[in-house]
């Protein structure tokens, strides 16, 4: 099979452009807009942003079947990206829309718009990841296109994490409710063209196997299951995302409250996308050179490392985090662009092993595990901040900063030495799949 195009590779990364819209927002602001805009409680919020992934167990599996089976002139897995578009720009903005309701209308009205909008996300994001095993089957093009995924990730995280603040600032005129709805509704758009690019740009060419069409979703399900390489990879993911949504989460209440300094918090956004993009294109030159496995392990240990150092860090120290924090965001992003390639890894492992094993289920499963993470991620954010005594808008205790520090670099300093812990008993490496290649 031919080398992809750049052309194609960009196509492709324009669909995590319009993912991270809503990723992103989600994991440095949903929080921060729920207690300090919207006017929901720590606790409440925390609660919610678990609650609402218990519905994705049973949404992800069902989208990821039914992406396997979906026969279009198209594909299976491209049109999804046109048929949720729109959907997907409409639910996005009612997230972030404030109507005048009673405590306990705002929290129900939270619940219903969060949940749809997971819905819409997963949708188009399991079609689109699943594509990303099915544009080609030669590993470093699968490598080169999820670091390009990953580099297009940090570009939309960048344009959403130094816009959409001043964006609520330009548009709301002070008024804060009204700055967030017309700013996601600007990103909503922008968003939707990306979905579309994406699907102008890019073909599928691996075929799934026929066994995947015959069997049940259960047995589909049970298959994934069965593939110990791809538990491993789910569960670095689930861990990753927690401390990367308590980092992100943290963020804007690290800078505010514990360095004082609220006007850097744009700052704090958006200079670590900045070195997030340069850890995804050091991802995609590495892989050419060494083992996926072994960029994965230096990605997990500077997350470790890094984090760590922030614990050092005085609280004038506004530099010196700002620092640390851009570098702890590019071995991040070193480390997930692999991540994502090996989830087609291990499909083309359970295949060799067994002769089965879903494209599109497996990553269901994979951004299920995702999600989960930013489900416990967003929720220990919430706990962790009311069970340290946080109250949004005031003078906060020591209590409250101590808890405010754990959340910002003390998540990913548990999550990333488990994460090396996982790495340890994946055996999917060079050498194996390019012997899986060789008995196809």
């Amino acid at each position: 099979m031919k080398k992809l195009s750049l052309t194609e590779k960009f196509g492709y990364s324009l669909g995590d452009v319009a993912s991270n819209i809503v990723f992103q927002v989600v994991m440095n602001f949903m929080i921060y807009f729920y207690t300090d805009v919207f006017g929901i409680t720590a606790a409440a919020a925390g609660t919610l942003m678990l609650a609402v992934r218990l519905f994705d167990g049973v949404t992800d599996p069902l989208m990821g079947a039914l992406a396997d089976r979906t026969k279009t002139r198209w594909g299976r897995y491209r049109p999804w990206l046109l048929w949720v578009s729109i959907p997907f720009a409409i639910l996005a903005v009612l997230a972030f829309s404030t109507p005048d309701f009673s405590d306990q209308g705002k929290l129900i009205y939270a619940y219903i718009s969060y949940a749809l909008l997971m819905v819409a996300y997963t949708a188009f994001n399991i079609p689109y990841s699943a594509l990303g095993g099915v544009i080609t089957d030669d590993q470093q093009d699968r490598a080169s296109i999820q670091a390009w995924r990953m580099g297009a990730a940090m570009i939309g995280g960048t344009i959403v994490a130094g816009a959409l603040l001043p964006l609520v600032g330009l548009f709301g005129g002070g008024n804060q409710q009204l700055g967030f709805t017309l700013a996601m509704s600007l990103m909503a758009v922008f968003g939707v063209l990306c979905l579309v690019g994406c699907f102008f740009l890019t073909r599928e060419r691996v075929q799934i196997t026929p066994a995947a069409e015959r069997t049940s979703v259960w047995a589909d399900v049970k298959i994934m299951l069965a593939n110990s390489q791809w538990w491993i990879i789910a569960a670095v993911t689930f861990l990753g995302l927690v401390g990367v949504v308590m980092r992100g989460s943290g963020t804007a209440y690290y800078v505010e409250y514990y360095l004082g300094s609220k006007d850097m918090i744009s700052l704090f956004m958006t200079a670590p996308m900045i070195l997030g993009l340069l850890g995804a294109i050091s991802a995609g030159i590495a892989v050419k050179k060494i083992c996926k496995v072994t960029v994965m392990k230096v990605g997990a240990g500077g997350i470790v490392v890094f984090h760590l150092l922030l614990f050092l860090v005085p609280r004038d120290g506004i530099y010196l985090a700002l620092v640390l924090t851009c570098l702890a965001n590019y071995f991040h992003m070193l480390f997930f662009p692999m991540v994502f390639a090996a989830v087609a890894d291990t499909v083309e492992y359970s295949q060799y092993k067994t002769g089965k094993g879903g494209m599109a289920m497996s990553y269901s499963g994979h951004l299920l595990a995702l999600k989960f993470g930013m489900a416990l991620g967003g929720a220990a954010t919430g706990w962790i901040l009311a069970g340290h005594g946080y109250v949004a808008g005031e003078v906060q205790t020591q209590e409250a900063l101590s808890g405010i520090l754990r959340v910002f670099a003390g998540g990913s300093v548990c999550a990333g030495s488990l994460m090396l812990v996982c790495m340890y008993f994946y055996k999917l490496k060079k050498s194996t799949m390019e012997m899986i290649a060789e008995a196809k």
